[in-house]
């Protein structure tokens, strides 16, 4: 299908929607963790907006912990990916 409208973008449909699949997956599991999760008590849903709220001081503090979460998980595999460069030449 992809062939027919972009021919010589060489795109796979296959890997394009698994890579949708992941990042829905993951987009839905940070929601329900918001609402069902260790925040439940924080986070409400806006039935009339139809997303996630908060006070202020909870989004800031969710946020803290996620971007502190998040550096680790970069550093992490930064040092992942050089000890399979050099174990692997």
């Amino acid at each position: 299908m992809l062939e027919k409208v972009l021919p010589h973008a060489m795109l796979k449909a296959k890997p394009n929607f698994e890579s949708r699949i992941r990042k829905l997956k993951r987009d839905w599991a940070i929601v329900y963790d918001m609402l069902s999760g260790k925040y439940n008590g924080s986070f409400g849903w806006d039935e009339y907006r139809q997303m996630v709220v908060a006070e202020d001081a909870v989004w800031n503090s969710y946020i803290r912990v996620r971007i502190i979460s998040y550096l680790y998980y970069l550093i992490l595999i930064k040092l992942i990916s050089n000890v399979d460069s050099f174990f692997f030449l």
